[in-house]
């Protein structure tokens, strides 16, 4: 292979692993993963170690929140020096790195952007989102996107179509959903690899009848990420805050995972040329510390405070996270990393574009910087999702030491969702498709000499 993975940063301390699982297995509530079957114990970069000191080059930068790379020496500092003056706080007073912060962030932000209420995670900041949008506008209607992931809590989770809704009751009322804009995979059969939109117009059709005139706002993210990488084309944003300020709902632009460089540009929205009404920051704000932002107009911010806003948590402005977050926005500047992401993810595309040519199974490669899809298909002409190979791939590919993640969901196809840390190099970026091709193959042989049974 092109490179061998680091050493192991420092020994792994004796421990009782086998009691550990079974205190796993005894009391820990199952939330939906399959957890790993070996405890990970150090990281670094990209680098996970677990317990037999074995490297694993880790392509989902945890659950997307560890941009920077795992244990950045810079958010060791900042988390050090933030414990020994003050790691939390009533939530009515405020240490100084929380309005520094939120200056941070606004100079960032194109104007009207100015107000930043920080909190703890994307579902989070989703749910302050949601009912400042309900306060604003007095609706209560919310419009999202076939394939969108906003969170798991009751409001949030009201609008996450990405799976995971049954079982629960009811949801909230006003829940509205337009089609996705997924030209592989048209949802309204329509579109082949080029998407004209006509999904956004039958969309807001569909929901200008079912309305009961108490339009809210619409949720979206700029890519869907769960959803499987799907890119809308350009225009798509544009034509959708239209469609908003026509009929007075704000536009509420998810970046949980787009945010700071992972696109290779500060903001996933900015390169479409559209303004939110309100954004959402979260993972790749923290460094991998819950830390997530809501940011509105201060037209917004004041409307909404004169009728009675409020989002009072907890967490609310905890210094910790927040002097994180300031070092997140230092490294991201310092070390030039969104165009590392554009370059890098240049690179990574163009490698995967070389094994399409050689593997049937990969049917799209679509994203922008480092957040790629890979689209798994039994052949390229009925696009029908290869679920159990690659599930198989997949796992393989971890065996070799690369981890990936995948969704496989019966309507959603079946998608590698591949994000890097933004300091990943060419080094890593050849050795991960080198993985790649190999798990691809073994299994591809695997399967051929009769041992893949339901895979086929």
């Amino acid at each position: 292979m092109t490179g061998l993975p680091p050493a192991p940063p420092s020994p792994v301390p004796a421990r009782d692993w086998d009691g550990l699982w079974r205190d796993a297995t005894q009391h820990l509530t199952r939330y939906g993963a399959t957890f790993h079957p070996q405890f990970i114990t150090r990281a670094r970069g990209s680098w996970l170690w677990d317990q037999n000191g074995r490297a694993i080059l880790d392509f989902t930068s945890g659950q997307m929140c560890a941009t920077i790379g795992h244990n950045h020496p810079a958010i060791i500092e900042a988390i050090t020096k933030s414990a020994q003056e003050v790691v939390h706080l009533f939530s009515g007073m405020l240490p100084p790195q929380v309005p520094e912060l939120a200056r941070r962030i606004a100079d960032l932000c194109p104007s009207p952007l100015q107000k930043v209420l920080l909190l703890n995670t994307g579902g989070e900041v989703n749910e302050a989102g949601l009912k400042m949008a309900k306060m604003r506008t007095g609706g209560f209607e919310v419009i999202g996107l076939g394939g969108s992931w906003h969170g798991t809590s009751s409001g949030a989770g009201a609008h996450t179509y990405a799976g995971d809704r049954r079982g629960y009751g009811p949801g909230m009322p006003g829940t509205l959903m337009i089609p996705e804009p997924n030209a592989y995979q048209c949802p309204v059969r329509h579109c082949r690899d080029a998407c004209d939109m006509t999904c956004l117009e039958v969309g807001f059709n569909l929901v200008d009848q079912q309305s009961v005139g108490a339009g809210a706002a619409v949720i979206a993210e700029p890519i869907l990420s769960a959803g499987g990488i799907i890119v809308p084309p350009p225009g798509y944003l544009k034509r959708l805050k239209e469609m908003c300020e026509q009929r007075g709902l704000l536009l509420i632009i998810d970046e949980a995972q787009t945010a700071f460089g992972r696109v290779g540009a500060t903001f996933c929205f900015e390169q479409e040329g559209v303004v939110p009404d309100i954004l959402s920051l979260s993972k790749t704000l923290g460094g991998g510390l819950p830390l997530a932002a809501s940011v509105t107009s201060a037209e917004i911010e004041e409307d909404v405070h004169r009728k009675g806003y409020a989002h009072y948590t907890s967490h609310v402005s905890d210094p910790l996270p927040a002097a994180v977050g300031l070092a997140v926005l230092d490294i991201l500047a310092a070390e030039n990393l969104a165009e590392n992401a554009r370059v890098m993810g240049a690179r990574f595309t163009e490698g995967l574009r070389s094994l399409q040519q050689r593997w049937e199974i990969i049917g799209d490669i679509r994203g922008r910087g480092l957040m790629i899809g890979v689209e798994l298909v039994k052949d390229r002409e009925s696009r029908r999702p290869d679920h159990a190979l690659g599930l198989r791939i997949t796992q393989r590919a971890l065996e070799l030491g690369l981890n990936m993640n995948i969704r496989t969901r019966p309507t959603r196809g079946s998608v590698w969702r591949i994000a890097p840390p933004l300091t990943v190099n060419a080094e890593e970026i050849d050795l991960a498709l080198e993985m790649i091709d190999q798990a691809i193959r073994e299994c591809h042989a695997d399967r051929n000499a009769g041992g893949g049974g339901a895979w086929a």
